[in-house]
């Protein structure tokens, strides 16, 4: 029994025949797709089991993959591929006090973003920690009182006014400013107190014999 044509489905006789691409052709209907040239066996291109000529031959380029059946079929076997996957991974690790978190794009994102939020909140916690142990606790703290200029001198330094001296003892160590202040160290006795203003207080350091003007929120009476 003779096969039929590629082309035209009509018997081939051994005589004419063409065996290419799969398929039996007459030498007559063994021609382009396209342009309907007649082709030999030297000088025809095969594409999806079909004979074209050089100029017609389908050039393949890329495209973008469009969401076929196929591929749509792909995307979900994928989808429940990791689905099994996860869920066989938090089996493993039922019952060890920790679940399994995949490590995505997003998941490593939030990690750096929780890393920088750390990073910035213990450096604030470092900065507090570096505020002298001998600073007066913040409920402790007075209007600050600004130094006196260069070549001034207050006037409680020369002659403090009379009457009222009391003890007081230094809660925090403070170095002195200004050349007609007293230096303190925690627990210095302080004698001839003199309330000067809301800020400072006149007096003499026991411990060290120098008389001068004494921050007011560093003391307490004794």
């Amino acid at each position: 029994m003779n096969p039929p044509c590629g082309r035209c489905n009509k018997p081939v006789y051994p005589t004419e025949k063409i065996n290419c691409l799969d398929k039996y052709w007459h030498k007559g209907c063994f021609s382009c797709e396209v342009c309907k040239m007649a082709l030999s066996m030297q000088t025809y291109k095969g594409f999806e089991k079909k004979p074209y000529c050089t100029m017609h031959y389908p050039k393949s380029s890329f495209t973008i993959v469009t969401d076929t059946p196929e591929n749509l079929r792909l995307k979900q076997q994928t989808m429940l591929n990791s689905q099994a996957l996860y869920k066989e991974e938090f089996e493993k690790n039922k019952g060890k006090g920790f679940s399994v978190v995949v490590d995505t794009p997003e998941m490593q994102r939030l990690k750096k973003t929780q890393a920088q939020i750390s990073d910035v909140k213990y450096h604030e916690e470092f900065e507090r920690s570096r505020i002298r142990s001998d600073a007066p606790p913040p409920e402790n703290r007075q209007e600050e009182v600004q130094p006196f200029k260069p070549g001034q001198v207050h006037p409680s330094a020369v002659a403090p006014p009379g009457g009222g001296q009391k003890s007081y003892q230094a809660m925090y160590s403070y170095t002195a400013a200004e050349a007609d202040e007293v230096s303190l160290q925690e627990g210095d006795l302080l004698l001839d107190v003199e309330q000067i203003d809301e800020g400072w207080m006149f007096g003499c350091n026991k411990r060290t014999g120098q008389r001068g003007l004494l921050p007011a929120n560093y003391v307490r009476p004794v």
